[in-house]
């Protein structure tokens, strides 16, 4: 018998982006969640060692992109290598916001935030995040899963 309940939710996959001065870099996330009716706040949790996790709290913003189940190759490129030590947006297709924040114009939307204020969460920090703008930008594709991910032997369950 499974030990562990919350090993059966199955996480939406989505890549957080964002910006300090000339600094960029994006991250893996399944940990998201609206915290407010009408979709005004949500919660990211990031990863305390990462390096993104340093320009959100210098800058204060991030977008969250929702990524489509053609984006596989995405989990190893922006989640298990360092964007200190790599540029993670050489060869990935991507826009820039009025904010100067990148956003992947290949996922299935993004969602632009402004941080609200964090908490500290175990290994990793909530950022509670203000919601500013939702932008649709292919609404045909279909939304990866954490699910589809183990089933692909794309991560570990």
């Amino acid at each position: 018998m499974p030990k562990r309940l919350l090993k059966y939710k199955n996480y939406d996959v989505h890549a957080i982006t964002t910006v300090a001065g000339d600094r960029r870099n994006a991250n893996i996330v399944t940990w998201l969640t609206q915290t407010a009716m009408g979709g005004k706040v949500v919660a990211v949790a990031l990863y305390k060692v990462d390096y993104t996790i340093e320009l959100v709290r210098e800058s204060g913003l991030l977008n969250i992109n929702l990524l489509s189940t053609e984006q596989t190759s995405l989990i190893r490129k922006l989640g298990q290598q360092s964007g200190r030590d790599h540029d993670k947006f050489r060869r990935l297709p991507y826009a820039l916001d009025e904010r100067n924040c990148p956003y992947l114009t290949e996922a299935i939307g993004y969602v632009q935030c402004s941080v609200l204020h964090s908490t500290d969460a175990g290994d990793h920090e909530l950022f509670i995040c203000e919601v500013l703008k939702q932008h649709v930008l292919n609404d045909d594709k279909t939304v990866m899963t954490y699910q589809f991910l183990k089933e692909r032997k794309l991560v570990r369950g």
